[in-house]
């Protein structure tokens, strides 16, 4: 999906608020270390897909006691944005943070292969032997 500069400021604007509230206004403790790491605003602004990262062992956790403050945090969100609408409110996990973890831990592992010297094939070069480079 294309997005205009209108857009990506709504996203952004809706991502900050409800980052917000979900610090200040919601006491579930469930909801406490969630961090808002994105928005999708629909084109008229009817619908947000926020996206949070949190600790794998909190997701089911995290899901749960959104589903129980969904209408408090959409009701304060409506407030808050000021849109003619007040959007209804979807939650995502966001993969992309631990897919980020995996990464980083797999870059502390790197096979001693991956340091060596290669050719424009992949291949690794060899030293040159000491007496071939005196001879040339």
């Amino acid at each position: 999906m294309k997005h205009s500069p209108s857009s990506r400021r709504s996203q952004e604007i809706a991502r900050e608020k409800l980052a917000a509230i979900l610090q200040t206004k919601v006491s579930d403790p469930a909801l406490a270390g969630v961090v808002v790491t994105g928005c999708d605003v629909s084109v008229d602004r009817s619908f947000i897909r926020a996206f949070v990262a949190c600790p794998a062992e909190d997701e089911e956790a995290v899901a749960e006691a959104f589903g129980r403050a969904k209408g408090h945090i959409r009701r304060l969100l409506g407030r808050a944005l000021g849109w003619r609408v007040t959007p209804e409110l979807d939650l995502r996990i966001d993969p992309s943070t631990e897919e980020a973890q995996r990464i980083t831990e797999a870059l502390k592992h790197v096979p001693p292969t991956m340091t060596e010297e290669k050719d424009e094939d992949g291949y690794p070069i060899e030293p040159a032997d000491v007496d071939e480079g005196e001879r040339a």
